[in-house]
């Protein structure tokens, strides 16, 4: 399995856009796929249409391993191949008990092994604050993909977040390396980008190898309506507006080939 983090320390970033949209196309190609919401903002959960009664365990239960993993994933209505382990307003509490655990960084890494055989990727949407759950989320994972709006408080959160990632590289929390840079709500007139979104992707390629910079996802309601009516945007009729997820598939297929020469007996 090879598991991404969606993750940027700001809010409004389009985290949970790019997971949602991410993980579906996964599925859509055949792929086992589970997403996992680390955000107690819960947005995913809901966006991917998952009513949860109250016993009903969510990432929480399986970070304290008071629920076997199993019990904690849920199929996705609507798609064959994708999962859902789900957040909701109590995620909070994972906090303390991830700072008390003495293993936080690493703790939904372990908690995955399990199911990692059942599932080819995982997609994991992080919480935009520098809190344990990030830590964890990021530390589960292989490689990182950093939304960042394209505007100035996006180029600001792309530079904290790169400072997390290198920060827990350093000590040993990750090795998880950056997938790619996807700029949000990139901003076009016409056939013209504005000024402040073509600085904003510009600063963006100071900061990382110019192929790290994904093509952007544009400023457009039909996300919006895609997210809404639980469709993919080619269902909608856009499919011009996949293209920043038909690369990262790409990207990620070639993770897992990787993967999967380096485990094969020569």
């Amino acid at each position: 399995m090879i598991a991404v983090a969606i993750a940027s320390l700001s809010g409004g970033q389009g985290k949970t856009t790019a997971s949602l949209f991410l993980s579906r196309l996964l599925a859509s190609r055949g792929y086992p796929t589970l997403a996992i919401d680390a955000d107690p903002q819960h947005n995913l959960t809901t966006y991917l249409g998952l009513e949860l009664q109250p016993n009903q365990p969510t990432l929480l239960e399986v970070l304290k391993k008071s629920v076997p993993i199993e019990d904690g994933i849920y199929p996705v209505e609507g798609s064959d191949n994708l999962f859902l382990i789900p957040s909701d307003d109590g995620l909070d509490a994972a906090a303390d008990y991830l700072s008390s655990s003495g293993v936080g960084a690493t703790l939904l890494l372990r908690r995955l092994e399990p199911v990692a055989e059942a599932f080819k990727f995982c997609i994991i949407d992080a919480p935009p604050q520098r809190s344990q759950i990030c830590l964890t989320a990021i530390g589960a994972a292989d490689t990182v993909i950093v939304p960042a709006e394209a505007s100035v408080k996006g180029y600001g959160s792309l530079v904290r977040t790169l400072d997390l990632l290198n920060s827990m590289r350093d000590v040993k929390a990750t090795n998880a390396t950056v997938l790619g840079v996807l700029p949000f709500r990139d901003r076009w007139i016409g056939n013209t980008q504005t000024l402040e979104s073509r600085l904003a992707v510009e600063g963006m390629k100071d900061e990382v190898e110019n192929e790290l910079i994904l093509p952007s996802i544009r400023e457009s309601e039909q996300y919006k309506k895609a997210i809404n009516k639980r469709q993919t945007l080619s269902e909608l009729g856009h499919p011009d507006l996949e293209y920043p997820f038909e690369i990262l598939l790409a990207k990620i297929e070639s993770l897992l080939q990787q993967k999967v020469q380096s485990e094969t007996p020569v």
